[in-house]
């Protein structure tokens, strides 16, 4: 049976690993990680905030976002709440790389493009595989329309690939209008691979204080309908390799992350629930799966219940939301 997968252009035994996480914060964590059979190591982001926060000077070559930006410094977390500054995110990928065999993916996350240029050099100069470009934007500016939201993403991910020789990969929310048509712009770009999707975390209120409060709550299994769905749409559309985080628990979750179009596939709540070595069980009962359904590869597996081989999707989608609507029934009694 061959687990094999190839993802951002590196071969893989399987497709199955950390997602960006605070595990990496951690070196035994990671050596546990490894153990436990992780196919590679993905870094948690690190911030343009983090970055500026170091090296004031940048802000005076930021882009027309510079207000807003500055704006955000002033709510952003000290440098002394992260367990990893700059310096100590670069040299973690370093001793990653020197105390285990695992390929390291590099993540960042900024806003503008002067953000993610110096260090995704830096990332790749530490020895890191591949790097993710974790694009967590809200578009909350009435004046700024979609075509500009799509534009930043594209001039970052053009900007990026062009400065690194490392493979790059776009982890996206799900709300843009044409996620496709996006994900070939991604692709035109020059980035190798796209993540779906990030989370966006929602505050609380807190009415008595009459403040915000972040509230981070762990995925479950439910969240991975949304991953699934896209999945399934861009499988076979795109020259990207696709990666799912967000909602896989389990084996089944896995078994049906690989048959929607995933190339690999980034666990994190679980393993932060359930500690690192929860990722062998779900390595051993995919493993499983494939036996007992009788599938000789990933790659048989991969896609075989996507829209790509449905004759027209569109038609596939509305029949299927006209069936989930006409067919709903209430419970007996509660109507």
């Amino acid at each position: 049976m061959d687990l094999a997968t190839t993802y951002l252009g590196l071969d893989l035994p399987h497709p199955f690993m950390p997602g960006a996480s605070p595990l990496v914060d951690n070196l035994d964590l990671v050596k546990r990680l490894e153990d436990s059979g992780a196919a590679a190591i993905v870094m948690h982001s690190l911030f343009e905030e983090q970055i500026a926060h170091e090296q004031l000077s940048a802000v005076t070559h930021l882009d027309a976002h510079a207000d807003s930006f500055a704006e955000a410094l002033s709510y952003f977390p000290a440098p002394a709440a992260f367990a990893l500054g700059p310096e100590q995110y670069l040299e973690r990928i370093r001793q990653i790389k020197e105390t285990t065999a695992l390929p390291v993916i590099g993540s960042l996350n900024g806003t503008t493009n002067e953000g993610w240029l110096h260090y995704a050099e830096l990332i790749q100069q530490a020895g890191a595989d591949a790097l993710e470009l974790n694009i967590y934007f809200l578009a909350t500016d009435p004046d700024e329309g979609g075509v500009a939201v799509e534009s930043r993403v594209l001039d970052i991910t053009r900007t990026v690939s062009a400065s690194i020789t490392i493979p790059v990969a776009v982890k996206l929310s799900p709300f843009f209008s044409s996620l496709t048509h996006l994900a070939r712009q991604i692709e035109a770009a020059g980035a190798v691979g796209l993540i779906v999707f990030n989370r966006f975390y929602q505050p609380d209120i807190d009415v008595e204080a009459l403040e915000t409060l972040p509230s981070l709550q762990l995925s479950d299994s439910s969240e991975l309908l949304l991953r699934l769905r896209w999945l399934g749409i861009l499988h076979g559309r795109t020259g990207l390799s696709l990666a799912a985080t967000g909602g896989v628990h389990d084996s089944l979750d896995a078994v049906k992350a690989i048959m929607s179009g995933a190339h690999a596939v980034q666990m994190v709540s679980c393993l932060l629930r359930h500690g690192p070595e929860r990722l062998r069980l779900v390595i051993d009962g995919f493993t499983a799966w494939m036996e007992e359904h009788e599938y000789a590869s990933v790659t048989q597996m991969r896609g075989s219940m996507s829209l790509f081989h449905t004759p027209n999707p569109q038609a596939f989608e509305r029949a299927n939301y006209m069936h989930v609507l006409q067919g709903w029934r209430s419970p007996a009694g509660t109507i």
